[in-house]
């Protein structure tokens, strides 16, 4: 059965809808930098509404890693309505990418991974801006990169550029949203070190060193363990989920906490995450 879009009441269901009801079916109403008609379930929220719609309007996000996590992160990004997407990546779109980055199509085999993202953004959504860098993320060039970003997104499978993001989110004051997935497991964080490294009376957040201080023994990539593809989506949605939470002011976002789910079982808990005064990013040195 059919239930999107009922709703039993005469009455317009929240005051910002109200003009969609006297305009052309067709036409695209805006208020400021809102799209009435293209956002009207997020406006119906009262989480949301036309205020929080306008701030997802305004903000800028970047996406390091445009690929299983990335993917679907920066499609939903794009369809709530994020003003400025940065994407980052050096890689081409490769045939067994195809298995879980949804961004892309076997047309776009070959093609840079963020040129292609952008194709697919742009045909989603033409008024999202999309800037591509065509570059691999390190510490030499990670504070450029994020520069003038609101919320970062890592999705990233090598533990050296994870660092390099954390390192320049935490000297930017930028949140992160970390998401990883290997096998059937996925993982998603929101890390504010950066936020709380100036308010001395403040509780100090974790950034994502306090969690993973180096790079774990026998540490291994998707390409080496396998990854199911469906489980990209789901933490990659989870990713852009939190990024809307954290923009709009939602809610409870994952931030100083990690929230893993075990695919093979269907269970998934969230556990706290402390800052750590020998961290070799955030702590006292």
């Amino acid at each position: 059965m059919r239930t999107e879009g009922v709703f039993a009441s005469n009455q317009h269901p929240h005051p910002d809808l109200a003009i969609l009801h006297r305009g052309s079916h067709h036409a695209t109403m805006k208020t400021g930098n809102v799209r009435l008609d293209r956002h009207a379930r997020h406006i119906l929220l009262k989480e949301i509404g036309g205020p929080g719609q306008k701030r997802l309007a305004e903000a800028t996000v970047a996406l390091v890693g445009v690929g299983g996590l990335g993917a679907p992160a920066a499609l939903y990004l794009a369809a709530a309505g994020v003003g400025r997407l940065i994407l980052i990546d050096p890689d081409v779109v490769e045939l067994s990418n195809l298995q879980r980055q949804i961004l892309f199509k076997t047309e776009d085999v070959g093609v840079d991974k963020v040129r292609a993202g952008q194709a697919a953004i742009r045909h989603l959504d033409p008024a999202i801006e999309v800037e591509v860098q065509v570059q691999r993320l390190d510490e030499s060039n990670a504070e450029r990169l994020i520069a003038g970003a609101d919320l970062v997104l890592d999705g990233t499978d090598q533990f050296h550029t994870r660092f390099a993001v954390n390192a320049a989110c935490h000297a930017l004051g930028i949140p992160l949203v970390s998401g990883a997935v290997g096998r059937w497991d996925g993982q998603v964080a929101v890390f504010g070190s950066g936020l709380s490294k100036t308010d001395p009376h403040g509780q100090a957040l974790p950034c994502y060193r306090c969690f993973v201080p180096e790079v774990p023994p026998q540490a291994e990539t998707c390409a080496e363990m396998g990854i199911v593809g469906a489980l990209t989506g789901v933490v990659g949605s989870m990713m852009a989920l939190e990024a809307i939470k954290w923009l709009t002011k939602a809610g409870k976002p994952l931030m100083g906490r990690l929230w893993m789910m075990d695919g093979l079982s269907g269970q998934s808990r969230t556990v706290s995450l402390k800052a750590d005064p020998a961290c070799p990013c955030c702590g006292v040195h």
